[in-house]
């Protein structure tokens, strides 16, 4: 029945990013046995098909030239974050020789910066990049998917999802939302944030408005810090005005760009909630369902590759942004004491546990993950870590 009708053939643009302008103006592809056919009668030669038919999901063809809707949180042209989501869209784009042809919009364009999972789920844009933790009020356990408290690093975590079960888990997690989720990348491990003021002890850190999002947020909020959600263009802002205290936005290289060593100048690293945060490109998953199997491919593969680009890019961005920002900007590096520390540590364990009990997929989760990082802590120590540990000594550096 699909071979003879066709029906679901789309123009380039508006009929992929909105299901309700699919008409007739839209146009359906002509064969031999529906030519003439008028709207009416080819629904009614659709609906003789039978339930099986109605079932079946609406794939587009090899030759289709398909455009999609790439919504981002982040503000354009933003190190790391919106640099890396322009480039996995041309890059798309180049790579299916233009049959998939990916529009970007920034934060605000489209759709507010907290509402791009929404606006995919929904297919007002058949893609986005940006964070799980953001659409933490719709499930908490997406944050296993984005960043733990002394939780994976960006190796770790990328292994957990590719090898481990988590894309898996991470796929079912979003499955009632319809949206379909690939790993994006890493900034490696970011900075605690940007303060007025030191913190030397957990009294320091009581009633001080903070910017500071996920779990890391969660837990400062338990240890007495007013926690204050904001999207990445309304940080320096607010710093400057005095609307929070205190924030934290990624690391060096992004920390620079957005000048936040204006605002305050004690610089705490590095950070106790994102060891290794990820990021996300996610896709509407009728979407996705109605590409040929090639495109399917060549989408996944894309995401792949530019997650490697990404970490490398913040790896390479942070080493040379670090020094500048010390010796030129006057900015002071701190650490968290070791109370501090552990009082967070508690609370955010405490938190990850409530949220194990929040379904039983929360609970299948929160098991994948913690036995895994559980292995990693042990090998790490003694691989990365010592070999850090090594490097350091011979070069004089402890």
């Amino acid at each position: 029945m699909r071979e003879e009708l066709k029906w679901i053939k789309t123009s380039m643009g508006a009929d992929m990013t909105d299901p309700r302008k699919n008409s007739s103006a839209a146009g359906e592809q002509d064969t031999p046995k529906t030519k003439g056919m008028n709207r009416r009668e080819l629904l009614g030669a659709f609906a003789v098909g039978g339930a099986a038919s109605l079932a079946a999901p609406a794939v587009v063809r090899a030759d289709e030239k398909i455009v999609w809707k790439m919504a981002m949180s982040w503000p354009r042209n933003v190190p790391g974050v919106g640099v890396n989501a322009q480039r996995l869209a041309e890059m798309i784009t180049a790579m299916s020789g233009g049959r998939l042809t990916i529009e970007l919009f920034a934060a605000g364009e489209l759709v507010p910066p907290f509402e791009v999972f929404d606006a995919v789920s929904n297919n007002v844009a058949q893609m986005g990049h940006a964070t799980p933790y953001y659409w933490q009020g719709k499930d908490q356990a997406f944050h296993f998917f984005t960043g733990v408290p002394f939780g994976l690093t960006a190796a770790e975590h990328s292994g957990w999802l590719y090898f481990g079960g988590g894309q898996e888990l991470w796929q079912r997690a979003y499955e009632p939302f319809g949206v379909l989720p690939f790993y994006a990348g890493s900034s490696g491990p970011q900075a605690g944030g940007w303060f007025r003021k030191e913190i030397n002890s957990l009294a320091d850190l009581q009633g001080i408005k903070m910017r500071i999002a996920g779990l890391g947020g969660e837990a400062m909020r338990r240890v007495g810090v007013n926690v204050v959600l904001l999207p990445p263009g309304e940080i320096f802002p607010a710093m400057q005005a005095g609307t929070v205290d205190a924030a934290e936005w990624v690391g060096p290289w992004n920390d620079l760009a957005f000048g936040l060593y204006k605002v305050a100048k004690y610089y705490y690293m590095p950070a106790f909630h994102e060891i290794g945060p990820a990021l996300e490109a996610i896709v509407n998953k009728e979407a996705y369902a109605a590409l040929p199997e090639d495109l399917q491919e060549l989408v996944k593969r894309a995401v792949m590759a530019s997650a490697t680009e990404s970490y490398a890019d913040f790896t390479y961005g942070n080493v040379k942004s670090f020094a500048p920002l010390l010796e030129k900007e006057g900015v002071e590096l701190r650490t968290f004491p070791d109370e501090v520390m552990r009082e967070l540590y508690k609370a955010s364990e405490d938190t990850l546990l409530e949220i194990s009990q929040g379904s039983s997929l929360a609970g299948e989760i929160y098991q994948s993950f913690m036995s895994y990082r559980k292995e990693a802590d042990s090998y790490a120590r003694e691989a990365d870590l010592a070999a850090l540990k090594m490097r350091a000594m011979v070069m004089g550096e402890v």
